[in-house]
C-alpha cells in the first residue's frame, strides 16, 4: 500500500514537473509577452521575469521593446525644380503597445520600411535641390510627421526620421561646383575692390597732410630707407625729393635747341636755270651762270650750244 502510494506520489510530481515546464516562460527585460488563449488576446501583457501559461491552450508572443535602427533602400525621384536626385535614409522606431503591433499589422518592421520608402519619395518630390543639401532638418521634421501618424496606430512611435545621402548626376557636380567657383571669385573681388576704395581714401588724407607739412615726405622716404635696408641686401636704394626735381624744372631757363646742331650740313643749292629756255629771254650772262652751277654739281665741262643765226 505504501508502494502505490509512492509510485503516485511520483508520477504526480513527475506530471507536476512536466506540466511546470511546458507552462514556464521567462520575459527579457527589453521584452514584453502577448497571451492569445484560444486565439484570443488576453487583456494583461506580461512583463519581464518569469511568467506562466496554460499549455496547449495558451500562446505566448515576445515583443521586443528596443529602439530598431532600419535603414532606408535608396529612393530615386525628381525635386520640384528638376534635378533627378538618389536619396537614402534611416529610421529609428520602438514598439510602444505590443498588442496592436501584433494585432493590427502583420509585420510592422515591413509597414515601416515600406510606408519609409513611400514618404521619401514624396519628400523628394516637393522638395527643391537646395532644401535637400542645406535644409535637412525641416525635412527629416516633415519625413517624421509623415512615418508617425500611421505608425501610431499599429503601437509603432517613431523616434527619429534623418536622411543620410543625397546622391547626383556627375554633370550636376560640375556646375555646382563651377558655381561655388564663379561666388569665391565674385566675393574675392569684392573685398579687393573695397580695399582699395579704402586704401585710396587712407591715401587721400595722407597726402592732404604732407602737403601741409613737406617734411613728413622726408620722413616717410627715410622710413622707406630703413625698411629696404633691414632686408640685408646689396641693394642701396636712394630716394630723390621730388621738389629737387622741380626747383631744378624752375630754375633752368627755356633754350631752344639749335636746328643748325641737329641737321647735317648741306651744301647750298644753286638755282638752276632750264638752258631749252630761249637764247633771247636769258642773257648770256645767265647762261653762263647755269653752266658753271653744273659744272659745279657733276665736275665736267658743259660746252655751250650754238645760239641760233639770227635774221637782220
Amino acid at each position: 500500500m505504501i508502494e502505490e502510494l509512492l509510485m503516485a506520489v511520483a508520477g504526480a510530481g513527475a506530471a507536476a514537473a512536466v506540466y511546470a515546464g511546458a507552462a514556464a516562460r521567462v520575459v527579457k527585460q527589453y521584452e514584453r509577452g502577448v497571451v492569445f488563449r484560444f486565439g484570443r488576446l488576453r487583456g494583461r501583457v506580461r512583463s519581464p521575469g518569469f511568467t506562466m501559461i496554460v499549455p496547449v491552450v495558451d500562446r505566448l508572443h515576445k515583443v521586443n521593446m528596443q529602439i530598431v535602427t532600419m535603414p532606408v533602400p535608396a529612393q530615386e525621384g525628381i525635386t520640384r525644380d528638376n534635378v533627378t536626385v538618389r536619396v537614402d535614409a534611416v529610421v529609428y522606431f520602438k514598439v510602444v503597445d505590443p498588442a496592436d503591433a501584433l494585432v493590427r499589422v502583420e509585420d510592422y518592421r515591413f509597414a515601416v520600411s515600406q510606408m519609409a520608402q513611400t514618404s521619401l519619395r514624396s519628400i523628394i518630390g516637393k522638395s527643391d535641390l537646395d532644401d535637400l543639401l542645406s535644409n535637412r532638418e525641416k525635412l527629416n521634421q516633415g519625413l517624421e510627421l509623415m512615418l508617425d501618424s500611421p505608425a501610431m496606430g499599429w503601437g509603432v512611435a517613431i523616434d527619429r526620421v534623418e536622411i543620410k545621402d543625397v546622391s547626383l548626376p556627375e554633370t550636376m557636380k560640375r556646375s555646382m561646383a563651377r558655381q561655388a567657383e564663379a561666388d569665391r571669385e565674385r566675393r574675392a573681388r569684392v573685398i579687393n575692390a573695397d580695399a582699395e576704395l579704402q586704401a585710396s581714401k587712407k591715401l587721400s588724407e595722407a597726402a592732404s597732410v604732407m602737403s601741409d607739412q613737406p617734411a613728413a615726405l622726408q620722413l616717410r622716404l627715410l622710413q622707406t630707407v630703413v625698411a629696404v635696408a633691414a632686408e640685408k641686401n646689396s641693394t642701396l636704394v636712394l630716394p630723390f625729393p621730388v621738389e629737387l626735381l622741380r626747383f631744378l624744372e624752375r630754375a633752368t631757363p627755356d633754350a631752344k635747341p639749335d636746328a643748325a646742331s641737329h641737321t647735317p650740313h648741306r651744301a647750298p643749292e644753286r638755282e638752276i636755270p632750264s638752258l631749252l629756255d630761249d637764247a633771247d629771254a636769258y642773257p648770256r650772262s645767265r647762261t653762263a651762270a647755269a653752266e658753271d652751277a653744273i659744272e659745279d654739281l657733276t665736275g665736267t665741262s658743259v660746252e655751250p650750244a650754238p645760239a641760233p643765226p639770227r635774221e637782220d
